[in-house]
């Protein structure tokens, strides 16, 4: 008898604090690899109410990029349409704390490995668009327990 599987997965909608903070990341990794497309970029954003974080580990001779991050999070958190705390937040007044520091020298030494992460794509066929990006898809056996 074969064994049931469940399928779950995680999907937002316009607007949610996910896609904020996944293209507030993607537009901070597409600057510092413009200027150095060897950058190692390993970046996270958090927004809550009127206050965005960005932190990690980056490794990029992209100085002029990096020292724009600020201006980079703001310009896009506009460009998603927050433009006046009528709409619950706002580009021009929100705190924008960046908490990147260098990337790990074990990470460092360790070169260069293709990898694809945060991303499951299920044809290969297909490329990934912006909607399939850090969407989480979990596979269950018996039980709820994880196959």
């Amino acid at each position: 008898m074969s064994e049931g599987r469940l399928f779950t997965s995680e999907s937002v909608t316009e607007g949610h604090p996910d896609k904020i903070c996944d293209a507030i990341s993607d537009s901070v990794l597409d600057a510092l690899l413009a200027q150095d497309p060897k950058s190692r970029v390993a970046v996270e954003t958090l927004v809550t109410t009127g206050q965005v974080h960005v932190v990690g580990e980056v490794t990029t001779s992209a100085k002029e990029a990096f020292a724009d991050i600020p201006l980079i999070v703001r310009d896009r958190i506009r460009q998603i349409g927050y433009d006046h705390s009528d709409k619950g937040f706002d580009y021009a007044t929100c705190g924008v704390n960046i908490g990147i520091g260098a990337q790990s020298p074990d990470i460092a030494a360790g070169g260069v490995v293709e990898a694809l992460v945060g991303v499951v794509v299920t044809d290969l066929a297909d490329p990934v668009t912006d909607d399939q990006r850090d969407v989480g898809k979990r596979f269950l056996g018996a039980g709820g327990h994880l196959a």
